[in-house]
């Protein structure tokens, strides 16, 4: 497909951070391919709201933006928040985040991860080159086509293998080779694992996770109360772990309700009235009775790190990277971090005249996203362990933490600008 040496990048993965970092690259001028095992299922305004949604930081949207990417998912389906409520339900004490104290229009924006990966594929499919499989054809926003994406971004330098697995990897002193199952190879100076927990490269790089199950689940759901959410996302903690409430666009909440796994099974096997009784119950009825609820799934907790992010001229970013607890909904952000991150890393190795793929330059990378993740991943693994006691003393401490936080305004922006992003 390609002559030696005319690829920069080999990106793994064409997800939400897959999908970003090559777009990002190929907004610099970088030579991008992008390596994608099955098209993601199209996202329809008429749909119901995907039950996967992601809390995108501002500096989140400000990336998306600068890709040409935020404009449609914003004028299709997202829920802003200009508040953030925590409190804890074995302790007085609350904390409140308000975007105003910052000067800023929202803390965040609640958006469906389906409609992220739509969006972001549809700049790729649109503007990229097909390599060996898949259609050209681009689902659309809603009913009909829409070009507005592509219109507005610049000329991409995307080739795309969707269906497509690379089924061996070769690090050599002057380029990385990935060999397709199809018997395609290529070749480029750096390659980006960025499929997802699982990533298939990963494993083949010998590159191990380390972390822990917390044996708990994520039961998701939408649902509606009485009273509005008012743009606020609240969570509440409690013992068996904690519970948000995110606002939708369409005025009902989407909900993360962490909880042990059999409590977790117990949970989703409840018919409606009964769920939505606990439910409000858990929730401190904050917003009144909970009204309606859609259909429930749950999804298993972990915390993963990757041992190192660096193997040769591989890197590794997002999830295949790092998996976090959803506690402050920060695994889609870290992900997006990474991509920032590399792609000033490679532009600045460019501007230098160095090759792309030197160790010097990804260990720059490497360094950076790996301290990072590694505070962000074990400090909501701290707080869990903290909110999970049931201990009396501990309980007074999170308490008086909470109050504290509260009424120190320079400490209180100082946690608002981690909750957003900054």
């Amino acid at each position: 497909m390609s002559r030696r040496g005319d690829i920069d990048v080999i990106v793994v993965g064409a997800g939400a951070i897959g999908g970003a970092l090559a777009l990002a690259l190929a907004r610099d001028g970088f030579e991008v391919v992008v390596v994608e095992a099955r098209e993601p299922k199209p996202w329809r305004g008429d749909d119901e709201v995907d039950l996967r949604v992601v809390a995108l930081a501002p500096d989140a949207r400000e990336l998306l933006d600068d890709i040409c990417v935020w404009a449609s998912i914003a004028s299709s389906r997202v829920g802003p928040y200009r508040h953030m409520h925590v409190w804890d339900a074995a302790a007085p004490g609350e904390l409140h985040f308000d975007a105003a104290e910052r000067g800023e229009a929202a803390l965040g924006w609640i958006v469906e991860n389906k409609l992220v990966q739509h969006a972001l594929w549809r700049v790729l499919q649109d503007d990229g080159l097909r390599g060996s499989g898949g259609s050209r054809n681009a689902p659309a926003f809603g009913e009909t086509r829409s070009r507005s994406i592509a219109a507005s971004a610049a000329p991409t330098r995307v080739r795309i293998h969707c269906p497509g697995e690379v089924a061996a990897i070769e690090n050599g002193d002057d380029g990385v080779t990935a060999t397709l199952a199809d018997g395609t190879r290529l070749r480029g100076k750096v390659l980006v694992a960025a499929e997802g927990a699982e990533s298939s490269v990963r494993t083949k790089l010998g590159i191990a996770f380390v972390g822990r199950d917390y044996g708990q689940r994520a039961v998701v759901a939408h649902v509606a109360t009485e009273r509005p959410h008012e743009g606020t996302a609240w969570q509440r903690f409690q013992p068996g772990g904690p519970l948000a409430f995110l606002p939708l666009a369409d005025g009902r909440c989407s909900i993360v309700w962490s909880l042990p796994d059999a409590e977790a099974t117990r949970v989703l096997a409840l018919d409606d009235d009964a769920f939505r009784r606990e439910l409000g119950c858990a929730f401190d009825f904050r917003l009144g009775e909970i009204t309606a609820a859609s259909a429930r799934a749950a999804f298993p907790l972990r915390l993963r790190l990757a041992q190192r992010y660096v193997e040769g001229r591989c890197v590794l970013a997002g999830d295949a990277a790092h998996v976090v607890h959803p506690l402050a909904g920060q695994g889609m952000n870290l992900g997006l971090r990474d991509v920032a991150c590399l792609r000033r890393v490679l532009r600045d190795a460019r501007e230098r005249g160095s090759d792309l793929g030197a160790a010097h330059v990804l260990r720059r990378y490497e360094r950076e996203r790996r301290s990072e993740s590694t505070l962000a991943a074990h400090g909501l693994d701290g707080i869990e362990r903290v909110y999970a006691s049931a201990s009396m003393p501990i309980a007074v401490l999170r308490g008086a933490a909470l109050a504290c936080a509260g009424r120190v305004r320079p400490l209180r922006r100082a946690l608002g600008a981690i909750a957003a992003g900054r």
